[in-house]
């Protein structure tokens, strides 16, 4: 684990709980920051802090800290504290395993609607935007969009929560490829095609397509964490 930042890491601009809210709850808040990139691999999460900002006691977080602890999302170090994980080679073959188990199903089975579809097109065409800028960061937000994006297509809230649970994950390992911009810009022209063949109504082929691109990134990610560990 790379611990790259020991400085503690509060969230304060949430507002604070008016009465007792569950360790589910303060799970979700740290879950969507760290899937929206705002909390980083190795960032130490600092219990008092976070218990004040919530407004939630600490044996309310530390309950939030167990269930990210079960999804890997963050590794608890005796006498050192909470820590947001920093994924290895393991990790990435779950992850993988699990998206090609809910994605290709989604596009093929699930209800692409004209503003499901529509919501598609814009988040393409604000990757583009990214990969013309050269914003790594921006690329890898839409890329996790397009993907939240497919499994809604479910109509699951239980899928939905899984995958929220995944993209946190993503986001960790994409901080490992930042230094690759091209890994996440050849993503936006895949992606491309992949909206264009459910826009098309060739579902069956986009199933396909994308049961390649997850086989395709999992090579990679493995690769680049190979060569730099």
């Amino acid at each position: 684990m790379n611990l790259r930042d020991s400085t503690p890491v509060t969230i304060d601009d949430q507002p604070r709980a008016e009465h007792a809210h569950t360790g589910a709850w303060v799970a979700g808040i740290l879950r969507t920051r760290i899937a929206d990139g705002q909390l980083k691999p190795g960032s130490r999460l600092s219990e008092q802090a976070l218990a004040t900002a919530l407004g939630v006691s600490r044996n309310t977080l530390r309950e939030a800290f167990t269930m990210l602890a079960a999804e890997s999302i963050v590794r608890r170090i005796p006498n050192r504290g909470v820590f947001v994980a920093s994924p290895g080679p393991d990790d990435v073959r779950e992850i993988y395993n699990v998206r090609r188990a809910i994605e290709p199903g989604a596009v093929l089975w699930g209800q692409p609607s004209e503003d499901a579809l529509a919501h598609m097109a814009a988040i393409i065409d604000q990757a583009h935007r990214a990969r013309d800028a050269g914003d790594i960061t921006a690329m890898a937000d839409a890329n996790q969009a397009l993907h939240k994006a497919i499994v809604t297509l479910t109509g699951s809230r239980t899928l939905e929560r899984l995958m929220e649970r995944v993209l946190a994950e993503m986001r960790l390992i994409f901080h490992a490829m930042a230094s690759m911009p091209d890994f996440h810009s050849h993503y936006v022209e895949r992606n491309g095609e992949l909206v264009a063949l459910l826009r098309a109504g060739r579902r069956q082929d986009a199933a396909e397509r994308l049961r390649q691109y997850l086989d395709v990134a999992e090579t990679e990610l493995l690769g680049h964490l190979a060569a730099t560990r």
